[in-house]
């Protein structure tokens, strides 16, 4: 007897196409769309599009309005975002990043907040350095145990980051690792007064790290730029040109310090 049962990568396939499809639909829409509406000019079932699209509600790529009409949801936004911040960040930063590590000989690490985690964007390293890079681009990393993390942390409304600690519990990577709730407040009221932060061998044993951030033309900070180096070899005649560096990424970004606004 033959076979005709839908080889599962053909399926697979068929509702990402599906799924696009009603998404590309919803674009062309100022307002919201009816199911009929969206099952007429994407040719699907108003069955398959009804499913397809709750589907899409649960993941607030779409958001349905009160009258049962449909149109695109903020989640959409959100990865956008990610993703404009990362492009436009790495393309700002690359020279600069290059720059800041002929000076120190030194890894530089360019990283974005992700949830409760940085993910590595980017790096300007050399073997020369004397120190393994652990984690590659695209590698992550929590919040609290990082350099790059704090700055995001400290900029967080106290609410958020009593969600942080209660989703995350301050775990540890080893015996300098920030566990306790007070010592990693005290740490990123540091944080903000100096408008840098350190890692001392908290993610890492044998690595010490700084950062500065990086903000966008809206103030927002979107990225951190950090140096890494062996835990003896960092030099605090670093920090300027960290800071300085992360100051020329955000302004070729369009920030302007509000001193000068």
């Amino acid at each position: 007897m033959k076979n005709t049962a839908t080889p599962p990568e053909k399926t697979t396939i068929q509702v990402i196409e599906r799924l696009d499809s009603l998404l590309n639909a919803l674009s062309r829409y100022h307002d919201p769309v009816s199911l009929k509406e969206l099952a007429r000019v994407t040719g699907l079932h108003p069955s398959t599009a009804h499913r397809i699209l709750n589907d899409l509600v649960l993941t607030r790529f779409v958001d349905r309005a009160d009258t049962g009409t449909y149109r695109l949801g903020m989640r959409l936004l959100e990865l956008g975002n990610i993703v404009k911040s990362r492009l436009d960040v790495r393309e700002a930063a690359l020279e600069l990043m290059r720059n800041l590590h002929r000076i120190t000989n030194q890894t530089i690490n360019l990283s974005v907040r992700q949830g409760d985690e940085i993910v590595y964007i980017d790096r300007a390293f050399s073997e020369r350095s004397g120190m393994q890079v652990v984690r590659a681009i695209g590698g992550r990393a929590p919040l609290h145990l990082t350099s790059t993390g704090k700055l995001f942390l400290s900029i967080d409304e106290p609410k958020a980051l009593r969600s942080y600690i209660t989703r995350t519990g301050l775990a540890g990577h080893n015996k300098n690792s920030i566990t306790d709730v007070a010592k990693l407040e005290r740490e990123l009221a540091a944080v903000r007064t100096h408008g840098y932060a350190r890692d001392n061998e908290e993610l890492e044993l044998g690595v010490r790290c700084m950062a500065a951030g990086i903000h966008d033309d809206t103030g927002k900070m979107v990225a951190g730029l950090s140096i890494s180096a062996p835990a003896d070899r960092l030099q605090e005649a670093w920090l300027g040109d960290l800071v300085n560096t992360a100051q020329e990424i955000s302004k070729a970004l369009g920030y302007v310090p509000k001193t000068l606004r």
